[in-house]
């Protein structure tokens, strides 16, 4: 079938999207209308963990819809129960919100800090609703998560902004200290910043940000959207630096490919109170069915080892590629990798990857100087591999 004779005018104009239509995937491979063939490393931004169409991820979506799909929020389901149980048993958390969207789950977490706010005032009886995060984080496109974000241009955006989210720097604890006031509740932070091009927080800036926030009464919450669920090699990324935060957000890969995402905290942070929360398709079987079937992956004997192993092989490899054709570093945790290249030629590399013939290379360039590695977990080093040999042949023809 021709592009040409799909009509997409009906859809809006949100981005710049490339004159193909995808019709199949399996694991690291997608197909488009014309039959060819991509060697997938975006995955949906980290969503895909377990690869295109998983049998585990298509077994789980037969039979919970052929049993139920939807009782209402209202009632009890199955696997949203499973789900939550395996959640909070393997982490340090004890409550499950569950949602469809990793913005939505930060909404949650922020009406959740700001009612604990309310319920524990500070020494001062102050109403405390502020939240320190960080310049260059990205906690979603809804108004709130868009101002809660550090994204350059975005404070002005769709203005006024929601109010009360002072900027800290990463990995700079002093910059966090010098914002507290007795208006902040809480600290909010990716444990790496996905959008800014994959820069890690430091095990030690993580330890002394747990401690400070202990001290000044805070509650530190941690945005994993895009870095849990295994991405960085521990099933969450907050495991790396061997903390326990207040509250977590998780979304992309907790459903493996369908809307998931959910809201965890510790009790005594578990303050909301019946019709403050809520959503029509929260804790829907269907989704939180996948989500089981996704975590028991990721729990298997040896999965999350192999997640960090081949993640060293892909930093290697990367490192290689670097002096290989002059490009400046690269960085990152686990299967979550960037290339810095040293130059703005990544929209470059993006378009000339994605056009490669006979087989394509689909890349991400959230920075003009830099590319974004999220394939799926279980991506063999045969497919790294490839990968590397593909890109250091764009490179070359690119005069790198």
């Amino acid at each position: 079938m021709e592009f040409s004779q799909y009509d997409t005018n009906a859809l809006m104009r949100i981005t710049n999207r490339p004159p193909l239509v995808f019709v199949e995937g399996r694991g690291m491979w997608l197909t488009d209308h014309a039959g060819k063939r991509y060697l997938d490393y975006l995955q949906g931004w980290a969503v895909n963990c377990l690869g295109h169409s998983p049998q585990c991820i298509v077994d789980a979506l037969t039979a919970q819809a052929g049993k139920l799909i939807n009782p209402s929020p209202a009632f009890y389901n199955a696997p949203s129960i499973e789900l939550a149980s395996l959640l909070t048993k393997n982490s340090c958390f004890d409550r499950v919100f569950f949602a469809n969207s990793g913005a939505e789950a930060n909404e949650g977490a922020i009406k959740l800090a700001r009612k604990w706010g309310k319920v524990n005032k500070n020494q001062a009886g102050a109403d405390r609703y502020e939240i320190i995060t960080f310049n260059h984080g990205f906690h979603g496109r809804t108004i709130a998560t868009m101002s809660a974000s550090g994204k350059a241009g975005w404070d002005s955006m769709f203005a006024p902004q929601v109010p009360g989210f002072p900027k800290a720097e990463l990995n700079d604890l002093a910059s966090v200290e010098r914002l507290i006031t007795d208006k902040t509740v809480a600290v909010m932070l990716e444990p790496v910043q996905g959008e800014s091009g994959v820069l890690p927080a430091t095990r030690e800036f993580m330890q002394g940000l747990r401690e400070l926030t202990r001290k000044r009464g805070l509650l530190l919450i941690v945005d994993e959207v895009q870095a849990g669920m295994g991405r960085t090699g521990t099933l969450f990324a907050y495991q790396l630096s061997d903390i326990e935060p207040d509250i977590m957000t998780l979304g992309k890969g907790i459903g493996g490919g369908v809307p998931l995402a959910a809201l965890l905290c510790r009790e005594e942070v578990a303050v909301f109170e019946a019709g403050e929360q809520g959503g029509t398709y929260n804790g829907n079987p269907v989704m939180t069915a996948v989500g089981v079937a996704v975590i028991k992956e990721l729990l298997k004997p040896g999965f999350l080892q192999s997640v960090k192993d081949k993640g060293a092989y892909m930093r290697g490899e990367l490192l290689k590629l670097c002096a290989k054709h002059g490009l400046e570093t690269e960085r990152g945790e686990g299967l979550l990798r960037a290339l810095k290249l040293g130059k703005d030629i990544g929209p470059q590399i993006v378009d000339a990857a994605r056009d490669m013939n006979p087989v394509g290379l689909l890349l991400n360039s959230p920075r003009p100087d830099l590319l974004r590695f999220m394939p799926a977990l279980n991506v063999t080093t045969e497919e790294i591999d490839q990968m590397i040999s593909m890109l250091s042949d764009i490179l070359k023809k690119l005069g790198n």
